[in-house]
């Protein structure tokens, strides 16, 4: 799952000469939280939604209004904006992207690709659209979690069991967080699954596996069972 295929690459940048003024407002008006600050078309800095209200609120109890827009006006983005900021290749795998959001607790970060030349912006939001894009989670469904052992071939004698119920398969997942010493859990998400045979189905699974929970979406039914 590589950053050039989920990122997003119509990416709306500012120059650094512009007022912190205009960059609140090209903020707001494309529901945006981060901006690429660009000089003679090279990525120079980054200016967040954050950045601008810290700047805002810093003379908001000693300027009344006008004076506080009127300084706004003035002010430069490239002097508050963040230089040098955190940048991914296009290369780089979603997951190396969630790692740096969250070791350096930043919303997102621009993309270059092997020339330095900025190409694209991911953000948290791009890789929520990711989970749900993996798990398939918008068109429903019913998911079952499960702990397995952790040996070549477990998942394969549980898969096998959802093959025969029929319905389709439209997601599998797999995590050793978390999990007791020598398991693993499991996430299954079935399409078009028979209602009436899930108690049956759920019968078999647990004689390989520990079930963990059931979520039926069209229904809205839950079941916990740990």
């Amino acid at each position: 799952m590589l950053v050039r295929y989920w990122m997003s690459k119509d990416v709306i940048t500012i120059d650094e000469n512009e007022s912190l003024q205009k960059a609140e407002k090209v903020l707001k008006e494309n529901q945006i939280r981060i901006l690429p600050v660009m000089k003679n078309g090279t990525l120079v800095g980054v200016i967040t939604d954050r950045d601008v209200k810290r700047a805002s609120a810093s003379d908001a109890t000693t300027l009344d209004a006008h004076e506080l827009h009127y300084l706004l006006s003035k002010l430069k983005i490239k002097e508050i904006m963040t230089k040098d900021p955190i940048t991914v290749p296009d290369n780089y795998t979603v997951e190396e992207v969630a790692s740096i959001l969250l070791e350096h607790k930043i919303s997102g970060v621009p993309v270059v690709n092997e020339d330095g030349k900025l190409v694209g912006i991911i953000t948290k939001t791009d890789l929520f659209k990711l989970i749900l894009a993996l798990t398939g989670a918008r068109n429903g469904g019913v998911q079952f979690a499960f702990q397995i052992e952790d040996r070549p071939g477990s998942i394969k004698e549980v898969t096998d069991i959802f093959r025969k119920y029929g319905g389709r398969m439209a997601s599998i997942l797999s995590s050793r967080d978390r999990s007791p010493e020598g398991y693993r859990f499991v996430y299954i998400r079935m399409y078009e699954l028979d209602r009436q045979k899930i108690p049956k189905l759920k019968e078999e699974i647990e004689k390989n596996a520990t079930m963990l929970y059931m979520v039926d979406h069209s229904e809205n039914r839950r079941e916990i069972y740990v």
